[in-house]
């Protein structure tokens, strides 16, 4: 056999492994989608009008009672158990199952507060550490052992980050469990990625730009403000878009400083609004780990769990889609 002969089977061979790898990893995120989402629709969804079960979306998670009365089977959930019991005084043998009725309105407000939240605060010191990095710093070996750092605390597991955000902002600066903290937490855990992403944007602007503008007269901060920061915009919202689809998933760290496994009040229910920030919430991924491992499992749980997944793969498209938007918006009013 020839060298060219098997260069070319090589050749061949490595095209096709790499092909069914990709074909293998689309295979298995269409398989989970679909999975949830067809499970979850049976929840969110229903057969007469309005056709969205508003319930789920609207009324906070409650005990479901499974017992029979009369021949006949009732579901009910707290409340309404609560009711049928004054109208009904006889003793009944019930089945509770815990958080499998009402539905999940405080774990998406939760959510959506600790995403815009954390990536207000992300986004905020994540730029502007770029541009010092970008722009002003020099190429000196603390400037290079920084970066070494930002990119090793890129990979550091999200439960460190939720012990370093219970030890500092829980413990010892005394905010308890609370979106304030939950706020650090997540925004720290992505902000290596925000930091690294948004400095590869500002240094791929051409530096004519930069050259132009001072020869100009402008002064460093309008050339950033102006000729830079513009055209780095969307590989900024590029790296938003991963840090919200980490933040809305995370567990680990929201379950040491944020979430509670039940919470019936909303964070703007308190009676000074400067205590909004101190306010615990639910939130998605918690409840759905809570319901998924810490209660026994049947029918009536995976209702809850494939529903409330459905939701946040929901939730995250949107914030998402809303920072692809806002980054086509960018790119089309800019011309090279």
């Amino acid at each position: 056999m020839s060298i060219r002969t098997r260069q070319r089977i090589a050749q061949t061979t490595s095209f096709w492994l790499f092909r069914l790898a990709t074909y293998t990893i689309l295979a298995a995120a269409t398989y989970i989608f679909l999975d949830i989402g067809i499970k979850g629709s049976r929840t969110l969804f229903t057969t007469h009008a309005p056709f969205i079960n508003v319930p789920f979306f609207t009324e906070r998670p409650q005990t479901l009672y499974v017992f029979e009365y009369q021949g006949k089977k009732y579901t009910l959930s707290d409340s309404q158990f609560r009711v049928w019991k004054t109208q009904h005084p006889e003793e009944v043998e019930a089945t509770s199952v815990a958080y499998s009725a009402g539905g999940v309105w405080p774990c998406i407000v939760g959510t959506a507060l600790l995403v815009i939240g954390s990536m207000i605060f992300a986004l905020a010191v994540g730029i502007c550490s770029a541009i010092y990095l970008s722009e002003y710093s020099q190429n000196t070996k603390f400037i290079r052992l920084i970066r070494i750092a930002i990119l090793n605390l890129a990979g550091v597991p999200s439960i460190v980050f939720g012990l370093f955000g219970f030890g500092l902002f829980v413990i010892f600066l005394h905010w308890n469990v609370s979106l304030l903290a939950g706020w650090f937490t997540l925004g720290l855990m992505i902000l290596p990625a925000i930091i690294t992403a948004s400095e590869e944007s500002l240094r791929a602007v051409p530096n004519g730009l930069r050259e132009g503008s001072l020869a100009l007269g402008a002064t460093k901060w309008q050339t950033i403000r102006k000729n830079v920061l513009p055209y780095a915009l969307p590989g900024i919202l590029t790296s938003s878009i991963l840090g919200i689809s980490r933040v809305a998933g995370e567990t680990a760290p929201i379950m040491f400083t944020a979430a509670y496994a039940l919470r019936d009040e909303m964070p703007w229910q308190v009676q000074r609004w400067t205590d909004f920030v101190f306010q615990g919430v639910m939130a998605l991924p918690y409840h759905i780990y809570v319901v998924s491992s810490k209660i026994p499992q049947n029918e009536y749980t995976e209702r809850m769990q494939y529903g409330a997944a459905c939701i946040l793969l929901l939730l995250v498209f949107v914030i998402a889609l809303a920072s692809i938007v806002l980054r086509d918006k960018a790119r089309k009013r800019l011309s090279w």
